[in-house]
């Protein structure tokens, strides 16, 4: 007896009637909802919360410091994510399918991995800042200046920029693994598999300032606590009844290497299980099934979403400026000159 049903009937294509199409994600009309929803909610964190430190820092005079500058621009990193990145790959990562031409899928992956990495080392810059700040309060302002800022801002960018462009949009990628790629590749994909020099690069990358960070942020503890012992000790004595202009500055400066610390921490455990998974695919021919690669790509795109709520959690001025802006009272004169900082607030 002849079937009437054949797997190719059940199976639905990303472009019916072309010869090696991708087949399409089979989900129920609820699981693809859902999916929806919190890979869209995710953008829309991404895009609307560092679009709010963005314009926070840029307005309001009292947060025009080189650290908040390199803030806003680690979150100009994380807004791009969320505008040219996360929609175009919700829908892939939902459909199993990219309907947004060839050319786009080039930029998409060029953009994916350029902020992606502007954010690390924007990360990176950020924890230097803190420990020259923490370790050295009172000449802090003279050594990290807002022009030492805007170079760390600068190569930043021209790095990731430069390493990704060079590498994805040259081809430079499938160097190599020119077979492993035709077998990976049909009609409505989107897949950048790296080859083995260029995935050692990018561990490199990714492992070089992550070992300065971490190296930073453990000296930053150990001196906030050697501090901390300090202040404990001289209040026990009358004459240092008044807090001296010194510890005022150092705990404000601790303050501000603990919340830095926190966003630093969420993108290593965003970031870290992405690149293991990218080394170990490069050398054993691409073996991640494709709904593990997809969560672990959308735990690195979340953590673009998470630095606005860090900051929200933490600073108290941050609270206050978003305050201000969706109330629209930042549109009022003078509105810029704005006290944003309380006496318990510390500055960031």
């Amino acid at each position: 007896v002849e079937s009437h049903f054949s797997p190719e009937d059940s199976m639905e294509l990303c472009y019916e009637n072309v010869n090696g199409s991708c087949i399409k994600s089979s989900y129920s009309p609820w699981p693809r909802a859902i999916l929806y929803a919190v890979l869209g909610l995710g953008a829309l964190l991404a895009v609307f919360g560092n679009l709010l430190v963005i314009t926070a820092i840029l307005h309001f005079k009292q947060l025009h410091t080189p650290t908040n500058f390199l803030v806003a621009s680690l979150a100009c990193a994380d807004f791009l994510v969320g505008v040219t990145v996360m929609p175009f790959s919700t829908v892939r990562s939902v459909e199993g399918c990219w309907y947004f031409g060839d050319t786009y899928c080039k930029f998409h992956t060029c953009f994916d991995t350029s902020f992606c990495f502007a954010s690390l080392f924007h990360l990176c810059c950020i924890s230097i800042d803190r420990y020259v700040a923490v370790t050295d309060p009172l000449t802090y302002p003279t050594k990290f200046t807002i022009s030492v800022s805007g170079v760390c801002i600068a190569l930043s960018w021209f790095f990731s920029v430069t390493y990704s462009f060079s590498i994805f949009y040259t081809g430079a990628n499938e160097e190599g693994i020119e077979e492993l790629v035709v077998a990976l590749t049909c009609v409505g994909g989107c897949q950048a598999p790296l080859n083995q020099n260029w995935v050692l690069l990018c561990f490199l990358l990714f492992f070089l300032p992550t070992v300065v960070m971490v190296f930073l942020y453990g000296r930053i503890f150990l001196v906030a606590k050697q501090q901390a012992r300090k202040i404990e000790g001289s209040a026990n004595q009358p004459q240092a009844s008044s807090e001296s202009y010194k510890e005022r500055v150092a705990r404000r400066e601790r303050k501000a290497a603990k919340t830095l610390g926190i966003a630093m921490a969420a993108f290593l455990v965003s970031w870290l299980p992405y690149i293991i998974d990218a080394v170990i695919d490069a050398y054993m021919n691409f073996i991640t099934p494709a709904y593990v690669y997809e969560i672990l790509v959308w735990c690195v795109y979340y953590n673009s979403a998470m630095n606005p709520l860090i900051y929200a959690f933490f600073y108290p001025w941050f609270r206050k400026a978003i305050k201000l802006i969706v109330s629209g009272k930042v549109f009022r004169a003078d509105s810029s000159r704005t006290n944003l900082f309380s006496e318990e607030a510390g500055a960031g």
